[in-house]
């Protein structure tokens, strides 16, 4: 495999990022990484070529809305979200390209968390109801 391991190898996922954190920053901020991905180039020996992409975590109570929100604003095709998890952990994750970039949003979430439970037959205020 042919990669770039000096510093210039991370300008093009640094510029995704640049453009990305600045057309959404009113969005919740992410976890930040940037990692080798297989681009599906091969250079002129047939090599695969590896690049440098950016991943999106999301973590705490609000991970999946987080989540959805970057979705949404980075236009990500909601078909594309994988769902995986084991025992009580479990992640969202969705795979695109940003800005010529490969980028990877994961929510991860414990099974354990649940909405609240609300009677949606009683007026939201009223006593009983959902305030």
């Amino acid at each position: 495999m042919t990669t770039n391991h000096t510093a210039s190898g991370l300008i093009n996922a640094a510029g995704a990022l640049m453009a990305a954190l600045s057309a959404h920053a009113d969005l919740p901020v992410p976890r930040l990484t940037s990692e080798e991905v297989v681009s599906g180039e091969r250079d002129a020996s047939g090599d695969l070529v590896l690049v440098w992409g950016l991943c999106f975590g999301f973590h705490r109570d609000t991970a999946l809305s987080d989540f959805e929100q970057w979705r949404q604003a980075l236009g990500v095709d909601p078909a594309t979200v994988d769902h995986g998890g084991t025992g009580p952990h479990a992640w969202l994750s969705a795979a695109a390209t940003y800005a010529g970039v490969p980028l990877t949003l994961t929510g991860y979430y414990s099974r354990a968390l649940r909405a609240p439970d609300v009677d949606h037959g009683t007026p939201v205020g009223e006593d009983g109801g959902a305030k």
